[in-house]
């Protein structure tokens, strides 16, 4: 059996390995949580490498997508203010700046001054960078779509379901 098929089909993992060793070692402490944490923390790592590689592969990168995207699904015009990018991506001013000056020079957004408040900055996302969000996310989504593979609509359902609360139970303790 291949170790992705041994993988898939019920067959314990490392992190088995992990729980079963501490149990044997210390058996007067609950370990339970490894096994879901654990395992969030590996699959974390291989989204993310995984949308690294699709990216590239796309001819772009996770702070491009991030600022592209954001402008993008704020609907037309594709206008927001710095401080609107900052919060949907939770990136600091100092970084939005930096990626907003790589962005621009690239022809992908404009920046222009707020007529009335100077302080303010609307980013616009200009039609080559439309053009690009437009593709990336479309080749994006196909490829991610995949890595859901091992489960089915209800399942996937399901696990959103859970994801979502558990990253709401985060989020409020913030």
């Amino acid at each position: 059996m291949s170790p992705k098929r041994a993988r898939t089909s019920g067959a314990a993992d490392r992190v088995d390995d992990v729980v079963a060793a501490w149990r044997r070692e210390r058996p007067d402490i609950d370990v339970s949580s490894i096994a879901v944490l654990t395992r969030a923390l590996l699959i974390g790592r291989n989204l993310q490498k995984a949308r690294d590689r699709a990216l590239r592969e796309l001819g772009t990168d996770t702070p491009t997508l991030e600022v592209l995207a954001t402008l993008r699904r704020s609907g037309a015009p594709y206008r927001l203010r710095t401080s609107e990018i900052e919060a949907a991506t939770s990136v600091t001013a100092g970084a939005i700046s930096q990626r907003l000056d790589r962005l621009e020079a690239r022809g992908l957004v404009r920046r222009t001054r707020n007529d009335r408040d100077k302080r303010v900055v609307h980013v616009s996302l200009t039609k080559k960078g439309r053009d690009l969000i437009d593709a990336v996310v479309a080749r994006l989504m196909e490829r991610e779509s995949r890595l859901l593979a091992p489960f089915n609509e209800r399942e996937r359902k399901a696990l959103e379901k859970l994801l979502t609360r558990w990253l709401r139970w985060f989020e409020a303790d913030r």
